[in-house]
């Protein structure tokens, strides 16, 4: 068979204060890489790779390089700022970015396929937990971008008609690694749960600045006092250490604890290369790999408007489980799963959505029964 060679470019940081998240990413799409080649399919791919290094200016300029290099789809991004800094780009010169991180919604663009989870896929799964498990009284800590400001937005608008508090609201530079402060608060206040938005290196940081002012003050932090997040990766679990890592609890569409043919295929494979396990982060960019050389071999080219119709007919079982791209928003319906997290890293799922949910990235679609009121217009 006469395979076809596409261009694809990846576009991730894998240094600075999330160079660890976004370096997963770029091992899974790698790997994905890889199998599509070795797999002796009507598509090959070849990967043009450009490493922003954490500098948000960058992300622009790469962008553009890889554009004018002729290439038409682009893997990557990690964090909001930097995807909100190469959608103009995209959209200005129509080619497609192809969006893997779980994010906090409230954006669609038709140059835009978004593989990572929307809020209603990981937000509203990890409230609605809160809501069944804990008193409604909530301390948030958070990165200082569009990530935290909005999912705690959401836990407001959730937790307040229904009495809940937000006992404190606090932000810290991307990267920052000093927590006494909020942490002291934190203990002074006595929240029934801990909400994290942060990302990156901040995360082991506050989990150790969290457990070990617990245990001096006599806190049994794991049962009084438990994080709740939805971007608490197995590599930051790991990274807080056996001490401090326990307890947590992760909503997430993937972690490698998934009990499939296709997640331990995935695993084991993972491992065999990189020598550690798979992140949810990692499981995004790969199935995101495999769905583009599916969607190439579909439209029998790389022509961006071929590309974004056929990519709304593809099916592709992930080792998350099926997946597909909601064709009026180009978000993907994915599974949603809680999990607590154990000393070792890994994570005990508690729970998972009986099949692949829709994405609502508006949050438009959530019945009276969900854990946000139904949207009502607001005139200001």
């Amino acid at each position: 068979m006469h395979a076809t060679r596409h261009r694809i470019g990846l576009l991730f940081s894998t240094e600075g204060a999330y160079g660890a998240a976004s370096a997963e990413m770029l091992k899974g799409a790698q790997l994905g890489i890889d199998q599509v080649n070795a797999a002796g399919g009507a598509v090959r791919l070849q990967a043009v790779v450009g490493d922003p290094r954490g500098q948000l200016a960058r992300y622009t300029a790469l962008g553009a390089a890889l554009l004018d290099a002729g290439v038409r789809h682009i893997v990557g991004c990690y964090t909001s700022q930097s995807r909100k800094e190469v959608i103009p780009l995209i959209e200005k010169r129509d080619a497609l970015l192809w969006y893997t991180a779980h994010y906090e919604g409230f954006e669609a663009s038709p140059n835009v396929v978004y593989t990572g989870a929307s809020p209603n896929q990981h937000a509203i799964p990890l409230i609605e937990f809160a809501m069944r498990h804990f008193a409604l009284r909530a301390c948030c800590v958070g990165s200082n971008y569009v990530w935290a400001w909005e999912s705690n937005r959401v836990l407001r608008e959730a937790l307040l008609p229904r009495g809940g508090r937000l006992l404190s609201e606090r932000y810290v530079p991307l990267g920052d690694t000093d927590f006494a402060q909020i942490v002291a608060e934190i203990l002074r206040l006595r929240p029934a749960f801990i909400f994290s938005t942060l990302v990156g290196e901040s995360i082991p940081h506050f989990l150790r600045a969290l457990r070990r002012a617990c245990r001096a003050a006599g806190i049994d932090q794991v049962a009084e006092m438990p994080v709740l997040s939805c971007n608490l990766p197995e590599l930051a679990i790991a990274a807080a250490g056996a001490e401090c890592g326990d307890g947590h609890i992760s909503s997430n569409v993937y972690f490698s604890t998934v009990d499939s043919a296709a997640s331990r295929a995935f695993v084991a494979e993972y491992r065999s290369r990189f020598a550690d396990s798979p992140t949810a982060d990692a499981e995004a960019a790969y199935l995101t790999i495999h769905l583009i050389a599916r969607t190439l071999a579909a439209a029998g080219t790389d022509a961006v408007e071929a590309v974004r119709e056929a990519v709304k007919h593809q099916r592709l079982q992930a080792p998350q489980g099926e997946v597909w791209i909601d064709p009026d928003t180009l978000h993907a319906a994915l599974t949603p799963r809680i999990g607590r997290s154990r000393a070792d890293g890994s994570y005990e799922i508690l729970w998972q959505a009986p099949r692949p949910v829709a994405p609502d990235p508006y949050l438009v679609r959530l019945p009276s029964t969900h854990a946000l009121p139904r949207a009502r217009l607001k005139v200001v």
